[in-house]
């Protein structure tokens, strides 16, 4: 072995990891949960590692376990937050921390601990920025209620349709990251409760950051406090709020310039996402305009003028949304450019209203149209991806792609 690879070890094994196990009112299972940790840590874990108790408003015997278990184990500390709030606990934890790496569990820890290891070596080895458990891979192994399992894959699914994530799971309480990626993420986290961490991966995916990971097993504590109703209510919040911070562009941070590298435009897929959410909203849009002037005008006619104001907007929405550019300069150029979409999608319709004739009811005159749209849809995507809204040809625009 070379000097060089032997210092190369040296510094692995000395980098030290952070474990931040958020709690409130934890009383029942503290103790325990923190000696099992400490243990396991001590005895399989090959780095350095630190233990904290990250306490947010707790009313029990909770702050008084944390404070002797800190002073009963060494690595281990207790930091007190006033206010309630999971995420609030982990920001604060993970922003005054010297870790190399940062992570967290929940308390009850419910994953298995032999995968603590798989989730921080890709971080100690500098192969990726952030790693999580997932418990919705093959080779995962999950014993939970079915209306759990239910919700969980339900919300990870409008997470995939509605913001275009690509994690397979994003609330498993199971997650790591290096810790000058997270402290450079976090100013753009504003939530400070349970949708705190999937917040903070929507902003790691929008940059490009590298996301490993990890089939974990998982065994949920049936006694857990946290409430489903209230909590469902606070992910779809979370969603809506990060959907508008999104189209109105206010949702980046400035990140290191070692970091910038990962500033990616949106890939094929999240750009087809949003592509296809703004076309749903415009199809209805058609619809509710054809179906006001088909009462003064003719079916084409209706249709014409329909179709040329919510393509009007279609490209607007697109521009901004899908594409992300933003400012007025090339405006105008897009919206004249994507007239020919208009044209296309205008030919496909019309020629679908003649084909069926008149004296159809409105039914079958909105399935026309519906169908119309369908198949322009595709050829308008090919179109604005490739010409209108082409990277190359936005360089010289004051409002180019966003980062």
């Amino acid at each position: 072995m070379t000097a060089t690879a032997e210092e190369s070890v040296q510094l692995t094994r000395t980098l030290l990891t952070e474990v931040v196990i958020p709690v409130y009112n934890e009383e029942r299972v503290l103790a325990d949960s923190v000696h099992r940790l400490h243990d396991y840590l001590s005895r399989h874990f090959p780095y350095p590692f630190l233990i904290t108790i990250a306490e947010s408003g707790s009313v029990d015997a909770t702050p008084e376990i944390g404070a002797a278990l800190a002073r009963e184990l060494p690595n281990v500390r207790l930091v007190r937050i006033a206010e309630r709030g999971r995420g609030l606990a982990l920001r604060q934890a993970w922003e005054t921390s010297d870790a190399d790496v940062v992570s967290y569990m929940d308390a009850d820890l419910s994953i298995d601990l032999d995968g603590f290891l798989p989730l921080i070596a890709p971080l100690a080895s500098g192969h990726s920025d952030l790693s999580i458990g997932t418990r919705h891979r093959q080779g995962s192994s999950v014993q939970r209620s079915l209306l759990r399992a239910v919700l969980s894959r339900t919300y990870n699914l409008l997470l995939r349709v509605v913001l275009g994530v690509r994690f397979s799971d994003a609330q498993c309480g199971f997650k790591a990251g290096r810790r000058e990626v997270v402290q450079a993420l976090l100013p753009v986290v504003q939530d400070n409760r349970w949708f705190f961490d999937t917040e903070l991966l929507c902003v790691a995916q929008r940059y490009g950051l590298r996301i490993h990971e990890v089939p974990v097993d998982c065994l949920d504590d049936p006694d857990s406090k946290v409430r489903i109703a209230s909590t469902v209510l606070e992910m779809l919040r979370g969603m809506v709020k990060v959907t508008r911070r999104r189209i109105t562009g206010t949702f980046t941070v400035p990140l290191p310039a070692h970091l910038q590298r990962a500033k990616l435009p949106p890939g094929l897929a999240q750009q087809f996402v949003r592509f296809a959410t703004v076309g749903a909203l415009s199809g209805l849009l058609h619809v509710g305009f054809y179906l006001a002037f088909r009462t003064v005008m003719s079916p084409l006619a209706a249709n014409a003028l329909g179709l040329f104001l919510t393509t009007v907007l279609n490209t607007a929405a697109n521009r901004r949304v899908t594409f992300g550019i933003r400012g007025h300069r090339g405006a105008l150029r897009h919206q004249l450019e994507a007239g020919v979409a208009f044209l296309l999608s205008l030919v496909f319709s019309s020629a679908g209203l003649l084909a069926v004739g008149s004296g159809l009811s409105r039914a079958a005159e909105l399935a026309v149209l519906f169908a119309g749209d369908a198949l322009a849809t595709l050829v308008r995507f090919t179109l604005l991806r490739n010409w209108v809204f082409a990277p190359h040809r936005q360089r010289g625009d004051d409002g180019g792609p966003a980062q």
